[in-house]
């Protein structure tokens, strides 16, 4: 009870302390009180955003809603198409990190800019694949020799590849500090892949000059 009663008188001055502070506006060393209490954070956003709906009644209705507030199926496809289209047109801000930068479209430059042996992997693995399916004995032996010299020129060719494209960014990026062995592991896998199948598209035709 002594308690109760201690924070009664409290209250009653804080009370008075304030009315005090409002009749005497006249004195400049208090601030006069507001005459209302101070609302809560979440009073305050409440008001600014407007009331609260009510929650759903049924669950197709929350169903509803959820679908409302989430993006539509169809301007997900329209933006994965977007990046799709942006990606193979080259732009570096929607490349794979491993294809940006100046240096590395130097490089997918030089290595389309030529006709390469290793363009021939993937139709070369498909052949091997379909002659060991023949139950023909003969015709096993000459696909198997026949895959051992390509693979034997295109390792080759890979390796004559690399070192020009190295020779060629030392050149030209002076300053880049990019390993050779990088440069050339990136033009010998753009060099393997067929040509309507590189990402992104190439921008030079066979032939033309960099």
């Amino acid at each position: 009870m002594r308690f109760l009663r201690r924070n009664a008188d409290e209250a009653a001055e804080t009370t008075a302390e304030d009315a005090t502070a409002e009749v005497n506006p006249a004195d400049p060393s208090r601030t006069p009180g507001k005459g209302r209490p101070t609302p809560k954070r979440r009073e305050a956003e409440g008001k600014r955003r407007g009331p609260v709906p009510p929650p759903p009644k049924t669950q197709r209705e929350a169903l509803k809603r959820a679908r409302g507030s989430k993006v539509s199926k169809e301007e997900r496809r329209a933006a994965a198409v977007e990046r799709r289209q942006r990606m193979m047109a080259g732009e570096d801000k929607y490349l794979l990190p491993r294809d940006r930068g100046p240096v590395k479209a130097y490089i997918r430059d030089v290595v389309d800019s030529r006709r390469n042996l290793m363009g021939l992997f993937m139709p070369l693995a498909i052949l091997v694949f379909v002659a060991l399916l023949v139950p023909m004995p003969a015709i096993q032996q000459y696909a198997t020799l026949l895959t051992t010299f390509m693979l034997l020129a295109m390792i080759v060719e890979g390796v004559v590849l690399g070192r020009m494209v190295v020779k060629r960014v030392r050149a030209k990026f002076p300053k880049d500090t990019t390993r050779g062995l990088s440069i050339g592991w990136y033009s010998f896998i753009r060099a393997s892949q067929l040509r309507r199948l590189r990402v992104p598209k190439p921008r030079v035709s066979p032939g033309d000059r960099i």
